[in-house]
């Protein structure tokens, strides 16, 4: 198995913006959802809904589309929420004093066996838990 790499939920909302000033961003997020080696968690999945299909967004998906992108993205490994991912991503929360909801995301990537987390939101460059932060967008 190739060693993967987690996407964090900004990488799939980049993917459908038609904001001008995220052309870039949205042009490598759609060519890095061209990768095989990549890897998600039900709760960037559930993330992605909740974003995409907001009332107060711009241009929002309706719920057909969203769902239609979430089926699709099921082709890559998914991990599920489960007590045990709960209980490390707490430890990860008091380790390291990231949001629970991005110590979860950690705590995903490491359970799939994830080398590196694509993110905007964290410290580029860190590694945390074995897994490396890594900014595509820099």
């Amino acid at each position: 198995m190739n060693v993967l790499v987690f996407f964090d939920t900004n990488i799939l909302i980049y993917s459908i913006s038609i904001d001008p000033a995220e052309a870039a961003k949205r042009e490598r997020a759609v060519a890095l959802l061209q990768r095989d080696d990549v890897a998600l968690s039900v709760q960037v999945l559930q993330e992605f809904y909740t974003q995409a299909t907001r009332p107060t967004r711009p241009h929002r998906l309706p719920h057909e589309a969203a769902a239609g992108m979430i089926k699709a993205w099921t082709r890559f490994p998914v991990q599920a929420m489960t007590l045990p991912l709960l209980e490390r991503a707490l430890e990860i929360r008091a380790a390291h004093r990231f949001s629970y909801w991005d110590c979860a995301i950690i705590a995903a990537a490491r359970a799939l066996g994830c080398r590196e987390l694509y993110t905007e939101d964290m410290s580029h460059g860190r590694e945390v838990e074995g897994v490396l932060i890594v900014n595509p967008f820099r």
